[in-house]
């Protein structure tokens, strides 16, 4: 009776482990409670390539089983794709695949030219800083801690939290926080505080002329690369 006792209460332990870690599970990924998908992993309707991006117009975008895959059309040529909806509090979900040695970034409060914040987002490399895209930031910042969570050839959450008109902006990669900012000001000109969501190709030249010398320049996109990008959600938050 008494060894029957402990085999059950064995049991029950080991069953509230099960139970604890599959709740860990479900809390750490996917998309969170009370978010709307914006993608709907069949076609890119919701989204379209910006024609006046500095990196090029003509980026390679396609939907591939449940994903959005971005690639450089023709090699060397990049490009944004945008949501049609802008957005300016929000809690924005999305996981990312970038393969090695390409450079890209999410984007949000973005205007059709690219001018945004931005995620830089380097496969084999992580990154996850805060950055400009044709903005001047009053405070950039780096996710130092990054390497300590990044998947290299796999997926990795984000989860990014933008609020109020001098944004404060806040970053957390599967499931760990790597920082927590709130910009000086506003960066965005003329007083614009809200944007579209964006996807970067990062553009990358052959050859760069350095005024007495061409070298090759192949770090912003490896020939073949893909960004891929899949479970793309947001949840609108009030305007305090």
């Amino acid at each position: 009776m008494f060894s029957r006792r402990i085999s059950s209460v064995v049991i029950l332990f080991a069953g509230l482990a099960v139970c604890g870690t599959i709740a860990l599970a479900d809390s750490s990924g996917g998309i969170p409670q009370g978010s709307t998908s914006i993608f709907d992993g069949k076609d890119l309707n919701g989204w379209h390539v910006s024609q006046i991006m500095h990196h090029g117009t003509t980026p390679s975008v396609t939907v591939q089983d449940g994903m959005i895959v971005l690639a450089q059309k023709p090699y060397g040529q990049g490009g944004l794709l945008l949501s049609d909806k802008k957005y300016k509090n929000f809690e924005l979900y999305v996981e990312a695949k970038p393969d090695y040695g390409c450079n890209g970034g999410i984007f949000f409060r973005s205007n059709e030219e690219g001018m945004a914040y931005q995620i830089e987002l380097i496969g084999g490399a992580a990154r996850g800083d805060l950055l400009g895209e044709l903005v001047r930031l009053g405070t950039n910042v780096k996710a130092s801690d990054i390497d300590k969570v990044w998947k290299n050839n796999d997926w990795n959450a984000f989860r990014l939290r933008v609020t109020g008109d001098a944004p404060h902006i806040t970053l957390w990669v599967n499931g760990v926080q790597m920082w927590d900012v709130t910009e000086q000001k506003n960066d965005l000109l003329n007083g614009r505080t809200a944007g579209m969501i964006g996807f970067e190709v990062h553009w990358n030249s052959e050859y760069e002329n350095t005024g007495d010398a061409n070298f090759a320049i192949t770090t912003g996109w490896k020939p073949g690369g893909l960004h891929r990008f899949r479970n793309i959600a947001i949840k609108e938050l009030p305007d305090n």
